[in-house]
């Protein structure tokens, strides 16, 4: 029965990674997050949680569950339930092996151990009588993808003093992130025969030269900005096609750029820079011609080193054995919308963000249980005098 499991947050993680959660969204036929939900909400009802299942897409719900008093403005422990495809991996996906201290199964470190420390963590602070506020454990779907599950929990009015995002950070405090957005320019030409140079115009050679620019325009431009924690953006050119055959001047050329961002970049802006370059091109290349749209983007995440939540989070690492290192992380997560909801967020969990979609993923059983000791601290201090 769910209602005896343990509050051990190792058997925790080891449950839920048995269970199968690959976003169908990336993987066509995957069965999503349902039976993981189910499983957890029966978990946490057992431990004395108030639970709901929020279904934001069909078989694609979020788990919801309360725990402690309601009179103060809640914090928020959020992690998500999807994980990402598993071809090509070196062990059993969805078999937890153990080896030593390592725990490898797909979602290990990326973040089913996150999940299961701060639900423990929650857990055992309320049992032991040591709440002051309401923690709400937001378990969500889809953060692989397009994270319409934490989107739904804002959408929906959730109102919280802090949130906590339990990814991978190795124990590393984390209050800053970068964006990115997914720009795509179609360059076009004029298709021609292969012999009429006056009369094609090549799409995919002046596709070279924007790449030529962009190459120019990081290492002149984005060198020079920086953010203390994330260092400096970066692009890339992410794919490239265009052509038709061998004797035959491209018509068009697709070129898809992904650019990183950071705090006080915003999507607009980074727009605006890939359009002033292919403008640029244009006045010195009067053929070169291209479309600019923006396919998706995702802001930066920012939260002062002094804030409340960060010296707090620091304050129980630190008491725990763990250095609470204040450091920043390269990818994305869902501790951005948190934030841009106005909803102070950071990222603190056990694991290795690089072992995250690989081959061979692991997490450190020593990791999970600090996580949860720190994470239990922070639930049992917030809302008292000075820590809310």
């Amino acid at each position: 029965m769910t209602s005896g499991f343990p509050l051990d947050p190792i058997a925790l993680t080891e449950a839920l990674v048995a269970i199968d959660s690959r976003n169908p969204s990336l993987v066509p036929g995957a069965p999503g997050e349902m039976a993981c939900a189910r499983f957890l909400a029966q978990v946490l009802s057992g431990w004395g949680f108030a639970v709901s299942l929020h279904e934001v897409a069909p078989g694609r719900p979020n788990v919801v569950a309360r725990i402690g008093p309601t009179a103060r403005s809640p914090l928020v422990l959020n992690g998500h339930l999807d994980v990402v495809g598993t071809d090509g991996m070196t062990h059993a996906p969805f078999a937890p092996e153990t080896r030593g201290d390592d725990l490898y199964a797909r979602g290990s470190s990326d973040m089913k151990s996150g999940i299961a420390a701060m639900c423990v963590a929650a857990a055992r602070a309320a049992a032991r009588g040591s709440l002051a506020s309401e923690i709400i454990i937001a378990a969500v779907c889809d953060e692989e993808f397009e994270s319409i599950g934490t989107r739904a929990l804002i959408d929906g009015g959730l109102r919280a003093s802090a949130a906590i995002v339990t990814e991978p950070t190795r124990l590393a405090v984390c209050p800053a992130h970068k964006g990115f957005a997914w720009i795509e320019v179609v360059v076009h030409g004029h298709a021609a025969h292969g012999s009429r140079y006056d009369v094609g115009v090549d799409a995919v050679r002046h596709a070279g030269l924007l790449l030529a620019a962009l190459d120019r325009f990081e290492h002149a431009v984005l060198t020079k900005r920086s953010h203390p924690l994330l260092g400096r953006p970066s692009l890339h050119g992410a794919t490239i096609s265009g052509g038709t055959g061998w004797s035959t001047y491209a018509e068009c050329c697709t070129l898809r750029i992904e650019r990183r961002t950071i705090p006080g970049e915003t999507s607009a802006s980074v727009l605006q820079e890939i359009h002033t370059l292919c403008n640029e091109l244009t006045q010195s290349r009067p053929t070169f011609q291209a479309t600019v749209s923006l396919a998706c983007a995702q802001p930066p995440s920012d939260l002062a080193t002094d804030a409340l939540l960060t010296t707090a989070v620091m304050a129980a690492a630190q008491q725990h054995g763990v250095p609470g290192a204040v450091e920043g992380l390269s990818c994305w997560t869902d501790a951005a919308l948190f934030n841009e909801a106005g909803i102070p967020a950071l990222c603190f969990g056990p694991g290795d963000i690089a072992r995250a979609h690989s081959a061979t993923e692991w997490v450190e059983r020593s990791q999970i249980e600090r996580a949860a000791a720190v994470l239990e601290q922070v639930c049992a201090s917030w809302g008292r005098t000075g820590a809310t």
